[in-house]
């Protein structure tokens, strides 16, 4: 494998089941075979498909998600050096200073391990019902950051911004990391210009298996953007993930190394909706990939 490369998984969130005994067997296997990091996706909220006509999100009520400070703080004492990354949490359904503290426990509990990807999200049934505006989500996310990295890097603050006000407090304990790195998901311009000005990386949407037109286009948007902000374009990571069901015919070696050439310094492997059935299948694909790479 390349060296500079963080090799990583997908948590498979709809398809574990409930058992806390089948999530803590799949964390340490993930971390025995030598992989990185963990990936969770984050939903708090499932539509019933049934009753809205028409309904085209990604998922619905019948999608199991763990809710993810609480699972990595049950998997940061069952694992020892397994990064555990967010990609990615919808902070605008969340106040802010929650959303710090939670992630400044994990960070905490688990010596440093915490990678939080943030974004807007998709689902506006989650918006309402957690009485959040929908349509200012993309403004609300930028101070987001702001206010969390200053909670994350100060013992106390006094901050005054368009919609959070904090005087004189602080958080207790402090993360471990100061700051905990930031990373965003998406593809539209808007988000790439706040991922060149904010974020320490993106994860890039999709399942290409190499870059394309429109992959290059991104990325010059998200260094225009870094550059226009005085940040070295360098600095900011690339995470690409994989799905077990889009094997490339050349395998994962050559994909991986197409990514990198790109940028990515980050890649996960996911094993969701790929028809494997049980937790035990899961791991065999995991196991499969990794002895891939290392061949």
């Amino acid at each position: 494998m390349n060296p500079g490369v963080k090799v990583g998984v997908v948590f498979p969130q709809t398809e574990i089941g409930p058992d806390p005994a089948d999530v803590a067997r799949y964390a340490r296997a993930v971390e025995a075979m030598g992989f990185d990091h963990l990936v969770v996706y984050d939903h708090i909220l499932g539509a019933n498909a049934g009753s809205r006509p028409g309904w085209s999100g990604a998922y619905n009520s019948d999608d199991q998600f763990h809710e993810v400070f609480v699972l990595y703080g049950y998997l940061a004492a069952v694992t020892e050096r397994l990064g555990l990354s967010v990609g990615v949490l919808v902070t605008p359904l969340r106040q802010t200073a929650l959303v710090a503290k939670q992630a400044a426990a994990v960070d905490v509990l688990s010596d440093g391990r915490l990678r939080l990807g943030v974004g807007v999200g998709w689902n506006d049934v989650e918006y309402e019902a957690l009485g959040r505006d929908f349509s200012n989500r993309g403004k609300r996310v930028e101070e987001q950051i702001d206010l969390m990295r200053q909670l994350w890097t100060n013992s106390l603050i006094t901050y005054k911004g368009r919609e959070h006000t904090v005087t004189d407090a602080g958080l207790k304990p402090l993360p471990v990391q100061q700051p905990i790195p930031i990373w965003m998901g998406g593809g539209a311009d808007p988000v790439m210009d706040r991922i060149g000005r904010l974020a320490d990386g993106w994860f890039y949407p999709g399942d290409a298996l190499e870059p394309d037109d429109s992959a290059e286009r991104r990325k010059g948007l998200l260094h225009a953007a870094a550059r226009g902000a005085g940040r070295d374009p360098a600095s900011i990571g690339i995470e690409k993930v994989f799905s077990h069901g889009n094997r490339p015919d050349g395998g994962w070696p050559d994909a991986v190394a197409t990514w990198t050439d790109y940028g990515a310094t980050h890649v996960s492997f996911n094993t969701m909706g790929s028809g494997l059935g049980s937790l035990d299948e899961h791991l065999a694909a995991l196991r499969s990939f990794i002895d891939d790479m290392r061949a």
